[in-house]
């Protein structure tokens, strides 16, 4: 690439070369010619006249020497000239050698630049081809994305599918559950109610029969009763015949009456008992425990209060319970009698 500027450089150098020849050249040019002139005036044969006046100075020049300078300048110009056709051939040689480095520089050149329009060429082509292939590589890429992104939906839909099935089985499998629990419930609450049924009928059973017994026991009472006042009477009667008038008579009779109040009031104590024993509902445990209850009663035998006193706890709580549901005891006429009853404690013990 740099051999096509020495070629100024080379053609440069030659002229300054031809610079000092020339100056010999046209040195030996005038001495020649010099020579020729003073050749020609020794060459003469007149005699110059002298003249008066100043003495001239003078050199005389050998013809032989003259012509044997003018020889050595004449061989010294063909030598120059052959040295200078010589070097002009150099020249010319060299620069036949310069135009043949040029051409081949050019030739290297057009060569250099049909390799790099080959290359630039080849390298468009590749570029073309590489880019065809990324073009290639990103629509198959885009096409794998695209499959990938439809498989993706697939299995996401699937999977959905899948969800929905199992949420479908799930609440399917939750209403059989809840189909079966109700039916449960229902064969529960079926079984319950028919439990309470009979439960209520057995309870209704056993409260028409201890209302039969209660009315029984009442009748019984009230029979009681009457044949304790009939007799009461009988008494009163035969004590009034007896011990009419006798002081001592009055205190003994005061004092049958008051036994006889108290007899009344163990009756109808042991009438009360019995009635809270029939509707006493305990288990086997309790058995041979007791319980102590405070009863307060209307004149006419309505239940007011009833209060624990002592005795078992699970025991006088069932009391509590049966004395609540007789609600109203048989009450006898007489009044100090009922005054008794009124406010009385019963020990309740189980069957």
């Amino acid at each position: 690439m740099n051999e096509p500027n020495d070629k100024p450089t080379h053609k440069k150098s030659g002229k300054d070369s031809l610079i000092p020849a020339l100056v010999i050249s046209a040195m030996l040019h005038l001495v020649l010619v010099i020579v020729l002139l003073w050749g020609a005036d020794f060459s003469s044969d007149s005699t110059p006249t002298p003249k008066a006046g100043r003495a001239i100075d003078a050199t005389v020049i050998d013809p032989a020497v003259v012509n044997a300078q003018a020889k050595k300048i004449r061989e010294q110009r063909s030598q120059a000239k052959r040295e200078e056709a010589e070097r002009l051939k150099r020249l010319e040689q060299q620069a036949k050698r310069l135009e043949q480095q040029r051409e081949q520089e050019e030739q290297r050149l057009r060569e250099v630049k049909r390799q790099k329009l080959e290359a630039e060429r080849q390298a468009r082509e590749e570029q073309k081809r590489i880019a065809e292939q990324q073009a290639k590589a990103e629509a198959q890429a885009r096409i794998a994305k695209q499959k990938a992104e439809r498989a993706e939906r697939e299995r996401q839909r699937k999977l959905e599918e899948k969800r929905k099935a199992e949420l479908a089985a799930e609440k399917a499998e939750k209403a059989r559950q809840e189909k079966l629990a109700a039916q449960r419930k229902a064969e529960e609450e079926a079984k319950k109610a028919e439990a309470e049924r009979q439960r209520k009928l057995a309870e209704r059973k056993k409260a028409e029969e201890e209302a039969r017994k209660a009315e029984q026991a009442r009748k019984e009472a009230e029979r009681k009763a009457q044949e304790a006042k009939r007799r009461q009477q009988e008494q009163e009667a035969a004590l009034n015949d007896l011990f009419s008038g006798l002081e001592s008579e009055a205190s003994q009779r005061q004092s049958a009456r008051g036994q006889f109040i108290q007899d009344e009031v163990a009756r109808y104590g042991a009438i009360f008992t019995q009635m809270i024993q029939q509707r006493l509902i305990v288990d086997d445990g309790l058995s041979g425990q007791e319980c102590v209850v405070n009863m307060r009663l209307s004149p006419t035998g309505l239940l007011l209060n009833v209060e624990e006193k002592a005795g078992n706890t699970r025991l006088c709580r069932a009391t509590k319970t049966a004395v609540a549901s007789v609600s109203q005891f048989p009450m006898p006429e007489d009044g100090d009698i009922i005054a008794k009853l009124r406010d009385i404690e019963l020990t309740v013990r189980p069957n």
